[in-house]
């Protein structure tokens, strides 16, 4: 029996989309072709979803739905309609997966799926990426680099559908057996590479430049980003408190200014000089404390925009920027905030 529902929440894409694939198969393997079909929640309204789950397609045996954003499924008629299908007993035939960058759902929703049929999908462990991409260039007959590594790690979303897709790069450019640089990584990706949460963290911690210039550049990555796969202020915000904590581990274990042991780095995620010269840079940008209060801005942010609706969230994300790298990590009115602009 092939359930009718199914929510998978959280940040790695890779596992998620693995599990997706093997409810496809089934279904196949069951009913022979099937009607694939992906919504976002952002652009198409859920009573559009349920016509065709109500109605099912009359060119195949089976349809399956896979809905994004499922994080915006919170309205009581949305619900209930959910609700009302489910308790329809709907065919084996037809199958709906709700989908969500984010750990969790409206509260109503997740009672609404058994309990058999939810998944987080929780992005890797620190100490546990670098090994992952070892093995990966190893089973496509090639080596890295410590140093290359860890910078696909600062350049590439770190769930392993981004990573995946990144590495694939140097397949196509060099033969089996060999092993990629540093210079190869920088060479490759950064001809193609798209902003993210990541590129922007190490833009405004550039303490080369001032404050001022930090802010304009990076309102300039954040409408690229915008622009770009990486548009969800969910991953922008998620991305960023990664970096954050990482910089606040940074200042623990970096008492007084002097850098620890390589045991200590590496257990803790700085084997790479290149994470080191980040992080070590950050660090003079924002200290201990500071990059606490960000975290907190970071999240109230994050809250508000999931509370209050897309409609002012490049006002909010501009707002956070503005609150991270001029005021770092102090709060400031949106009366004083609007005259910046």
């Amino acid at each position: 029996m092939i359930p009718s529902i199914y929510l998978f929440t959280g940040p790695e894409a890779g596992e998620r989309n693995d599990e997706i694939a093997k409810i496809k198969n089934s279904l196949k393997k069951k009913f022979g072709e099937i009607d694939e079909q992906l919504f976002f929640l952002q652009e198409t309204s859920f009573d559009q979803v349920m016509t065709i789950l109500q109605n099912g397609t009359l060119f195949s045996s089976a349809v399956c739905i896979v809905c994004r954003n499922a994080e915006l499924l919170k309205k009581k008629d949305e619900l209930l309609m959910l609700d009302e299908w489910l308790k329809s007993e709907p065919s084996e035939s037809t199958v709906l997966i709700l989908v969500s960058d984010d750990i969790s759902v409206d509260s109503k929703l997740e009672k609404l799926i058994p309990v058999q049929n939810k998944r987080k999908f929780w992005e890797m462990f620190e100490d546990r990426k670098l090994p992952w991409l070892y093995d990966y260039f190893k089973k496509n007959s090639y080596s890295i680099t410590e140093d290359a590594a860890e910078l696909i790690l600062e350049m590439v979303e770190n769930n392993t559908e981004s990573l995946k897709q990144e590495c694939s790069k140097f397949f196509l450019c060099f033969s089996k057996n060999h092993e990629i640089t540093v210079s190869e990584v920088d060479a490759i990706l950064s001809h193609n590479r798209e902003e993210s949460a990541f590129t922007l963290f190490n833009k405004i911690s550039d303490n080369s430049n001032n404050s001022e210039k930090r802010f304009e550049d990076a309102i300039n990555i954040l409408q690229k980003i915008r622009l770009s796969k990486n548009a969800s202020s969910v991953m922008i915000i998620a991305g960023l408190s990664s970096c954050f904590r990482k910089l606040c581990l940074w200042h623990k274990i970096c008492h007084d200014n002097s850098l620890p042991d390589d045991f200590t780095l590496k257990t803790n995620g700085f084997a790479s000089k290149l994470m080191q010269n980040q992080y070590r840079k950050a660090s003079k940008v924002w200290t201990y404390g500071q990059s606490v209060a960000i975290l907190s801005v970071l999240a109230s942010t994050d809250m508000v925009i999931r509370s209050d609706g897309t409609f002012f969230e490049e006002i909010l994300l501009q707002k956070m920027l503005y609150e991270i790298i001029m005021l770092k990590g102090a709060s400031s009115q949106i009366a004083d905030y609007s005259s910046v602009f």
